[in-house]
């Protein structure tokens, strides 16, 4: 039995799958997992012993589509749901399960400030399109596997490092989404051990500028690594702080404390760091702190995010309140 499951982006969202390929692939004796992605998240996926095989997709989907239909899929699990994966099941002609993005909800909440979003990660809402083949959600969490050519090692990071560090992840693929950078200096003083800046290479300015204040506890890893290198400084943590962005989930596979800091966007649309078992109400992570500034009627302005503050305050970042964060240190380093 072949299986084909699709979920072109992002780094977080493709993290956010992993349950679903890990059970099938172990509920599912003999079963043969592909995954269809873009070109640019196959690092996410490289090293993922559940995967049979990962397809790229790259500009051309017309050529895609035909390399697929060479291979006779069983079934087709869609997890990203738009109009891209709707050419590629209608070409492939093979029973097909989707989820429930949840539109008209997110909808509701974003423009009228209606919440009737379900107190249950995207994870569960994966599994409930599957539950008709019979696969069950195990509880395990996330998977993230690194590959042995991008595993870190002491000489890769400060002396002053090795002992311990917390991994600031300041990067985010929307401004809205990201901490301003004088408030990741504070963050910065409130760190009890030295702190390593995980992003991007688009980050390093700013975490130049973070890095500033203090050169030696705060070392500015940004643009320096790759992802998987970059995961796995987030694996050697002992906890992570982190916008809401890909390595927050990363760091929710390897099981690691997190400090997950919210802007314009909520946990409540269900993307929230995952442990295998937890919700916002019913189920709360005691290794999982929410920052969120829940005292604004704009919030959330959006389901991804925005270039600038739509009102131009930037309160939902600008004034979140950081008093609980000094507390969850001690208790976890």
């Amino acid at each position: 039995m072949k299986i084909l499951i699709i979920r072109f982006s992002s780094i977080g969202d493709i993290v956010l799958t992993t349950p679903v390929i890990r059970c099938i692939k172990q509920q599912k004796p003999g079963v043969e997992i592909h995954y269809l992605t873009k070109s640019s998240f196959a690092p996410v996926l490289k090293a993922n012993p559940f995967i049979d095989k990962v397809h790229l997709l790259d500009d051309n989907l017309h050529k895609t589509i035909n390399e697929l239909k060479q291979i006779d899929f069983e079934f087709i699990i869609d997890l990203h749901h738009n109009l891209r994966t709707a050419r590629v099941k209608k070409a492939l002609g093979t029973k097909s399960f989707i989820f429930d993005k949840l539109n008209v909800q997110k909808w509701l909440y974003v423009n009228l400030k209606i919440n009737l979003m379900p107190d249950k990660s995207i994870v569960e809402r994966y599994f409930e399109a599957i539950r008709p083949i019979g696969i069950h959600n195990d509880g395990q969490g996330l998977d993230y596997f690194i590959p042995e050519e991008d595993k870190t090692d002491h000489k890769d990071i400060p002396m002053s490092h090795w002992a311990g560090y917390i991994g600031y992840v300041i990067g985010g693929s929307y401004n809205t989404k990201k901490l301003p950078v004088e408030r990741w200096k504070e963050l910065c003083a409130l760190s009890p051990i030295p702190v390593i800046l995980l992003g991007g290479p688009e980050d390093r300015d700013e975490a130049t500028e973070i890095a500033s204040i203090d050169p030696i506890k705060i070392y500015n890893s940004c643009g320096k690594f790759n992802l998987n290198e970059s995961a796995d400084l987030v694996r050697n943590a002992k906890l992570i702080v982190s916008n809401d962005t890909g390595l927050m989930h990363i760091a929710a596979a390897f099981k690691k404390p997190v400090v997950a800091l919210w802007g314009n966007t909520t946990p409540e649309m269900g993307m929230f760091p995952y442990f295998g078992y937890n919700n916002l109400k019913s189920n709360v992570a005691p290794n999982l702190l929410m920052v969120e500034n829940n005292k604004l009627s704009c919030r959330p302005c959006s389901k991804i995010g925005y270039d600038k503050c739509p009102r131009k305050h930037f309160k939902c970042m600008n004034n979140l309140e950081f008093n609980e964060i000094g507390i969850f240190f001690k208790k976890y380093i």
